[in-house]
């Protein structure tokens, strides 16, 4: 039988991985600079978690969700998204508690499932860049995670990037406006998507952020939230425009912009690119406030602010500007043997070489010498060291450097006993070529 990757998956080869690993470095980096810490969660929790967190009418949750039951009849779902997993992590720890310092800023990295049509940038299992900040209502932090959330894609030179802010206002706004919204949508019902005709009554707000042709006619007149904010909502959001005004960071208000997630209140935000390549007003990264989901899934009371951003889309963005990747794993040597004790001297002179940090690849085929140097230069080695029966019984390896063509000898007892002093002269003496 003949396997294959499952739909909507993809094998990451060694030549991809290494480009990931880069953009994932640069993130934490980034994160480090934030004062934001890692935090690691499972892959699967109790389907009710997400139920609850996500929104029971949200598409995640009834239509996206890989779920299941367990060997002990547990509901269990892959995870789908990373925010709901943190919040019961940050509950269930008491990461709260007055021994920690606030706001708690977390962030993660990981895959995540989603039962959905594969497209380019968008897999089933896919994979997500994603911060948490608890504790605190300040529109400051507001303001702060989302220029985050701009400078992880501006470190890598993407400059084509528009930021996209709305308000969804307090759980009572939200009330009065769906009111207004429905009684606005119900005389076009027959004319909405089906989507559209289901969410209407379980959560119009959704219709808002339709993809359908007709929809988008439809609600690009629809009364705006923002027209029923409350006094401290309007304030919130007044106060994170002129943060954003202040840093000389522009914004467009977009007062359909709603979030697919159920759990947002007053600030919510995306970040597009308008990069003609990857498609017209394409979302890389989203997210906002969501002040009441810590108490939703059992802990106190608590603010916070976060969003998350698809790896993948990254990965693709990144390919479309033809970004040049940094050599990310050099080599710096290549161990050429000639004959059976040559192979086994390798081994001690590779492990010389990787335990003063070092990257080390060594002949293994058995192949001629000429053939193991096009190895080298193909790998492009920085130095080749060449072990014969000749070299092993005068205790000494032949070491070239391949930029310059200069060869010298070193000692393998001085190269083991004093590396730093034996290597740095062999460095002297393979430079001589290149002035």
């Amino acid at each position: 039988m003949n396997y294959q990757k499952l739909k909507g998956t993809v094998d990451l080869l060694p030549e991809e991985t290494r480009k990931w690993q880069f953009i994932e470095d640069k993130a934490r980096d980034l994160m480090r600079t934030y004062q934001f810490n890692e935090i690691r969660t499972p892959m699967f929790e109790q389907l009710e978690l997400f139920a609850r967190g996500v929104g029971e009418t949200s598409d995640i949750v009834t239509k996206e969700m890989y779920d299941f039951r367990d060997k002990g009849d547990r509901h269990i779902a892959l995870r789908p998204e990373g925010t709901a997993g943190v919040v019961r992590a940050y509950v269930e720890n008491k990461l709260y508690g007055p021994e920690y310092h606030k706001p708690t800023k977390l962030f993660y990295m990981g895959p995540m499932f989603r039962y959905e049509r594969p497209q380019s940038g968008r897999q089933r299992q896919f994979h997500q860049i994603g911060v948490e900040v608890f504790g605190s209502r300040n529109p400051s932090v507001d303001v702060e995670t989302m220029v985050l959330g701009m400078d992880l894609f501006k470190q890598f030179g993407i400059t084509d990037l528009k930021l996209v802010i709305n308000s969804l206002g307090s759980s009572e706004t939200r009330k009065i406006y769906r009111e207004e919204l429905i009684a606005y949508l119900e005389p076009h019902l027959d004319d909405l998507s089906k989507d559209s005709q289901v969410r209407l009554y379980k959560n119009p707000l959704r219709v808002l952020d339709s993809k359908d042709k007709k929809d988008k006619e439809i609600v690009k007149d629809a009364p705006s939230i923002l027209d029923f904010l409350d006094e401290a909502s309007k304030a919130h959001f007044e106060a994170v425009k002129g943060m954003l005004e202040d840093l000389e960071i522009p914004y467009v208000i977009d007062t359909n912009m709603v979030r697919g997630l159920d759990y947002y209140n007053d600030t919510i935000f995306e970040v597009i690119t308008t990069n003609p390549k990857f498609g017209a007003n394409a979302t890389v990264c989203a997210g906002g406030r969501y002040d009441g989901l810590v108490e939703e899934v059992g802990g106190p009371s608590t603010p916070a602010f976060g969003f998350g951003c698809g790896l993948e889309r990254l990965v693709l963005l990144l390919e479309h500007m033809d970004f040049d990747y940094p050599e990310l794993n050099p080599l710096d040597a290549y161990i050429v043997t000639m004959g059976d004790r040559a192979d086994q001297s390798a081994n001690k002179l590779a492990r010389i070489l990787r335990q003063n940090g070092l990257s080390v690849e060594r002949e293994f085929m058995n192949r001629k010498a000429g053939k193991q140097f096009k190895t080298a230069d193909k790998l492009n080695a920085d130095y080749v060291f060449t072990l014969g029966d000749q070299e092993i019984d005068n205790g000494i390896v032949q070491v070239k450097r391949l930029s310059t063509g200069i060869q010298t000898e070193v000692s393998l007892s001085e190269l083991a006993s004093s590396f730093d002093e034996t290597f740095s002269a062999m460095i002297r003496s393979t430079e001589k070529g290149e002035e």
